[in-house]
């Protein structure tokens, strides 16, 4: 299943809605305002929210947690010292490793977990240039879960000035 996101510069309180391929509403990135580090709550189309998107502050290394059901899902860290490709090293709750590696600034990624391809994310689909697509290739995968991932990357890659 294929998900379109319009790409955001995050700020305080930015909101969009992430299409399924057929362009129907699936997701809802609600940014909170008035936050003391910035937040984002991934909802379903009924308004549920279905995982919470938190910069961690005050970390050596800039990351982001995903949680679900107030239980830490996954932690997502920018890799240091990757000068030809940018990666991020992500650990889910239950100790699995989970790589994003590829173009990030380009939008031309890949999620894996434990060296499995999960999603792709890509924009050479479109030729809207803030449109990208994230492209879930597992049939077992966790479309919230990866759907996060991909905000974690966005928000950690525009913050510092990359995007």
């Amino acid at each position: 299943m294929r998900y379109l996101v319009r790409e955001r510069i995050f700020g305080i309180g930015d909101d969009y809605w992430i299409e399924d391929e057929h362009g129907q509403r699936a997701f809802l990135v609600d940014g909170k305002a008035l936050r003391v580090r910035q937040t984002f709550q991934l909802k379903d189309v009924q308004g549920e929210v279905v995982a919470v998107i938190r910069r961690k502050m005050l970390s050596l290394w800039e990351s982001m947690t995903v949680e679900r059901g107030g239980e830490q899902l996954v932690t997502v860290r920018k890799k240091r010292f990757t000068p030809l490709r940018d990666r991020f090293r992500a650990r889910l709750a239950g100790g699995a490793k989970l790589t994003v590696h590829g173009n990030v600034l380009d939008k031309e990624y890949d999620i894996e977990v434990e060296g499995r391809r999960e999603a792709r994310i890509s924009r050479k689909w479109f030729r809207v240039r803030d449109t990208y697509a994230v492209d879930i290739e597992a049939p077992d995968a966790d479309v919230p879960m990866l759907l996060s991932v991909a905000v974690c990357v966005d928000a950690l890659t525009q913050q510092r000035g990359e995007g």
